[in-house]
């Protein structure tokens, strides 16, 4: 049986709080993960409230983002003395979604002002996988030396650019492609719907065929 995972999972103030729901509701739903740890900062919060027309207030983020199974963990970005803070807590990989570029120049600089950041830093030291979905356009200077710095500290940046090849026609499923391309840098995919074979994918041969 398949070693089950232990994710931490972060959404910071950047817009695209729709693809972290669907990315919960997929580790949710997977046997193969057994714990998520889900930070959501300030803004995140704020942004979460805009898109879903919720509340600010943590609980009311919370259904909005779907994170309502016994997997999912809640902890505040303000407590630094949350689990995450120390490299003898356990986990898997950690994943912010979506990335501030703020969030992101601070993990490049080991300048961790709350537990979202220190959670980074930890993944870093601790030679973990930490994928930082970046949603900003366009990039300065200074956030394309602090993405060089982060990757070279050993981050994936994965920013958060659609695809078209794939011919999508929803926001849905620009959504879909992204979190299933998440989750197989993770080692969690689960579909080979994007999956390019020399000519095509499969997606792409659904949408072509019925246009």
């Amino acid at each position: 049986m398949e070693e089950q995972r232990r994710m931490t999972v972060a959404v910071t103030g950047a817009g695209g709080t729709g693809a972290a729901k669907r990315f919960l509701a997929a580790l949710q739903a997977d046997d193969r993960v057994s714990h998520v740890d889900l930070l959501v900062s300030a803004n995140g919060r704020k942004l979460a409230a805009l898109e879903f027309g919720t509340g600010e207030d943590m609980e009311s983020v919370a259904v909005a983002l779907g994170a309502t199974s016994e997997k999912i963990r809640l902890l505040d970005p303000a407590d630094l003395s949350g689990p995450v803070t120390s490299g003898s807590y356990l986990y898997d990989a950690m994943v912010i979604l979506p990335c501030a570029v703020g969030v992101l120049g601070r993990i490049a600089n080991g300048l961790a002002i709350d537990l979202i950041e220190r959670a980074a830093d930890v993944a870093l030291k601790e030679r973990r996988r930490l994928v930082l979905c970046l949603r900003e356009t366009p990039l300065n200077l200074a956030h394309l030396r602090n993405m060089v710095a982060v990757t070279e500290a050993g981050a994936i940046v994965y920013p958060m650019i659609p695809t078209y090849y794939n011919v999508p026609e929803t926001l849905a499923e620009l959504q879909e492609e992204l979190v299933e391309r998440v989750l197989q840098l993770l080692g969690l995919g689960h579909t080979d719907r994007y999956r390019w074979d020399g000519t095509s994918t499969p997606a792409r041969r659904e949408h072509t065929a019925t246009s």
